[in-house]
């Protein structure tokens, strides 16, 4: 693909070009935010106003539609998604929307695309979805005044209004344009489409962009190419927080291509005419680096979380916690622990930045491109104004691997040089500078009373944290950034206050069965009302950000694990004392449908056959999609290796826009989250990381033993559509863990399943 686009493009004049309706649009909820902030994710104001219908959708004179969207689709199915919302709405089909995604030119900010957060932003009453029934008023009233008839008499279809009753009446979308603009305020109440009326939304569009990808043609990030482009390389440091003492220019002079030596603090990269001289020269050039402070052993990391400066927070706390211990039955404690992990991705990442003078283009596959563009701003020292991103898709990520940092790496190559540059990173550099997955570890107690039921829950953990994702104002969150001078994030400890309401179980650290009361209001999914969950935040010894379902898998894994083996102690079957336990309908009912569909025959665990089945629930981020899995496995109890057969999945996350594109959202999070269960994790040594490759990463391989997912989808009308990205992946490591469990009788605690643990558990068992 060779690109070569402006700097900068003026928005009236390229929807002048597509013949395009121009519409204002008035947000409330949008426009009553602060000067600095627009929308629910501290998104900053831009030159393109969301309050305009235009920021988010032009009808041309052909008829043809273009929407604008801040959400990007990097294989969860958004971009299909976001076009039958579109096409919904406006009464055309699919084929006639074209979608123009997170170019900060022309689009409007949304933010990251992240959390679960597409669908409820674009797809409730606000945003995209609002833009485009606001669109559909305009052009009814529009149509109205052509035809001399009331509104109330007309129908859209195919992209064409006519009168009910009279097919000679009608006029297109395209005639009521032509090629006029229109400054219309939108009812912020605009109606939207009844879903007892959809035509497009809740039907299996295929992918639009599948045929391209199948067939090896569709463009990713990796394909961009510009004029006069060159190549660049990075030169990470030779340990964790090593500093640059020497860069020795002459070890790479005279190589061919080379370009230029590019040192910028602890920054180091080359630029070369082609890729493999960048390479050559990367690997040639000689830097001598500080020795670096170090890392704590890896074998007894658990217990050095235990023992650091922390930045507590008390979620919830009843004051009776200990006082329902004492009193109780019986007490049970468990300890769970999780490795930090990565996000693997199968193609490294890589970008493309045009710096010329105080004015950059970026070519990324960044989940944010504002904040991209803030922070490439950041990094080169000129106004966010003058750099564009582009987003184009890239190695798949949920959360952040490298697409950031790269985009840094880029934009400072081509700073340096003048020209525009490619780097794609190395597996290594990918690997062991990424931002990871959290590292957990999680005590758990619980008071049991005569009848069985649980009394009281009692939660403490402790997780490392260091950068995240760099926002709008913090570069150094990720690895580049921080090279060249920028602070990341890290927790500044402080001792906990009391717990502030309403609950927002936004990382799953309340447990699906507690009450969730504060202040006398309760907003949990659970009945136990004695429950306290404190959490623990030190600063880590690497960069951590999102990796899918930050925080509530590793949660749910201690949660669910916990509550089966309370379950199992006095003897319960493991579904019924989900249900004895769940306030939520919601959450109770993707429970009995898993359980049905996977004909769950009711008994306690375990039944050490050898082969077992075991089930794990989570209301997502307590409000934001509700699932349950039923898995059933074999373990060889000789090797301790595990065969997952089957998993059943049954999810609500509202009304479903494509039930296709749900299924592959639950099919691959259960099998990435099967990866992370038996064998990622990340290793180091006393300097560096270790895993930096196939072989010492450790996920899924080619050709493993599939097992079959069954997808159980509850459509839920009448409530807003939430997320489904991270849903079934939150339960895949508890709902295996509890099968084993269920097979062997040896409960394991700790993530991956490795072979040697699973042994080891079954040693361990009484």
């Amino acid at each position: 693909m060779t690109t070569r686009m402006p700097t900068a493009v003026d928005r009236r004049a390229f929807l002048q070009m597509s013949g395009a309706l121009v519409v204002s649009f008035s947000a409330a909820s949008i426009l009553d935010a602060a000067d600095v902030v627009q929308g629910p994710f501290d998104t900053r104001r831009s030159h393109v106003d969301p309050t305009q219908l235009d920021s988010w959708l032009a009808v041309g004179a052909d008829g043809g539609v273009t929407a604008y969207t801040g959400k990007c689709e990097f294989g969860q199915g958004m971009y299909t998604a976001q076009i039958q919302l579109v096409a919904e709405e406006l009464s055309v089909p699919v084929s006639r929307v074209k979608l123009i995604q997170c170019d900060t030119s022309i689009c409007p900010d949304q933010g990251t695309t992240s959390g679960s957060q597409s669908t409820p932003t674009n797809f409730n009453e606000r945003n995209l979805a609002q833009a485009a029934a606001t669109a559909r008023e305009a052009l009814l009233r529009l149509a109205s005044q052509r035809l001399g008839v009331p509104v109330d008499r007309l129908s859209a279809s195919d992209g064409v209004v006519g009168v009910k009753g009279d097919a000679g009446k009608r006029v297109s979308y395209g005639e009521l344009v032509g090629g006029k603009r229109f400054d219309v305020t939108v009812n912020a109440h605009a109606p939207r489409t009844a879903v007892a009326d959809w035509k497009v939304m809740g039907t299996p569009v295929p992918r639009v962009d599948m045929t391209e990808m199948a067939t090896g043609t569709f463009e990713f990030v990796h394909n961009v190419r510009v004029p006069g482009m060159l190549h660049g390389r990075v030169v990470r440091p030779a340990s964790v927080g090593a500093a640059v003492a020497s860069v020795d220019e002459a070890s790479v002079r005279g190589m061919p291509g080379l370009v230029k030596v590019v040192v910028r603090k602890n920054f180091v990269g080359v630029v070369c005419e082609k890729q493999w001289q960048a390479i050559q020269a990367a690997a040639k050039l000689k830097v001598v680096w500080t020795a670096g402070p170090g890392l704590p052993a890896q074998h007894d990391f658990y217990d050095h979380l235990r023992k650091q400066p922390a930045r507590d927070a008390a979620v919830v706390d009843s004051k009776d916690v200990d006082q329902k211990m004492t009193a109780a039955s019986s007490v049970l404690k468990a300890t769970y622990q999780h490795p930090y992990q990565m996000h693997g991705s199968m193609g490294t990442s890589c970008a493309v930045a045009d710096v010329q003078g105080n004015k950059a283009t970026v070519w990324s596959p960044t989940q944010s491109a504002y904040p991209t563009r803030s922070g490439v701003a950041a990094v080169l020292g000129i106004p966010p104004d003058n750099v564009r991103v582009i987003y184009v898709r890239g190695s798949g990520c949920y959360g952040i691997n490298g697409a950031d940092t790269v985009s840094y790496d880029a934009a400072l190559l081509s700073h340096a040089v003048g020209k525009p540059v490619r780097i794609q990173l190395s597996r290594q550099d990918e690997m062991a500078w990424e931002n990871y997955g959290f590292a957990y570890v999680i005590d758990q107690r619980a008071a049991v009373d005569r009848s069985g039921t649980i009394a009281a829950w009692d939660y403490e953990s402790w997780s490392p944290s260091l950068g995240g994702r760099p926002g709008y104002d913090q570069p150094g969150n990720v690895v580049t950034g921080m090279l060249v001078g920028f602070e990341p994030a890290a927790p500044a400890p402080r001792a906990a206050g009391a717990p502030r309401g309403p609950l927002r179980n936004g990382s799953n650290a309340v447990p699906s069965y507690l009450a969730g009361c504060i202040d006398g209001s309760c907003n949990g999914a659970g009945t136990i009302k004695s429950e306290r969950v404190v959490t623990h935040t030190i600063a880590s010894p690497f960069f951590t950000g999102p990796l899918r379902s930050p925080a509530r898998l590793q949660n749910t894994f201690a949660h669910e694990c916990f509550l089966d083996e309370i379950a199992a102690h006095v003897k319960a079957d493991p579904v019924e004392y989900r249900v004895r336990h769940l306030s939520d309908p919601r959450l109770r009912e993707v429970v009995q449908a898993a359980a049905k569909a996977a004909k769950w025959q009711p008994r306690p665990s375990p039944q050490r056959t050898g082969s077992g089945r075991g089930i794990a629930c989570v209301a997502y981020e307590g409000d934001n999609g509700y699932v349950a899995m039923v898995a059933d496995v074999d373990v060889d109890q000789s090797s301790g290796r595990i065969r997952v057969r089957k998993l059943v999945v049954a999810q609500d996350c509202g009304p479903i826009t494509n039930p296709d594109g749900m299924k592959n959202q639950i099919e691959g999070g259960a099998l990435q989250g099967l990866s992370r269960a038996l064998g990622e994790e990340v290793t180091w040594d006393e300097r560096k990381v270790t895993s930096i490759d196939w072989r010492t990463y450790h996920s899924l391989p080619l050709g493993f033993d599939v097992p079959e997912v069954e997808s159980v989808l509850i459509n839920r009308n009448g409530v807003e559509a939430s997320g489904a990205g991270e849903t079934a992946i939150t339960i895949v490591a508890a709902a295996v863990g509890n099968a084993v469990f269920d097979a062997t009788g040896a409960r394991i605690r700790e993530v991956p399943f490795t072979p040697e643990r699973i042994v080891a558990a079954l040693r361990a068992r009484s």
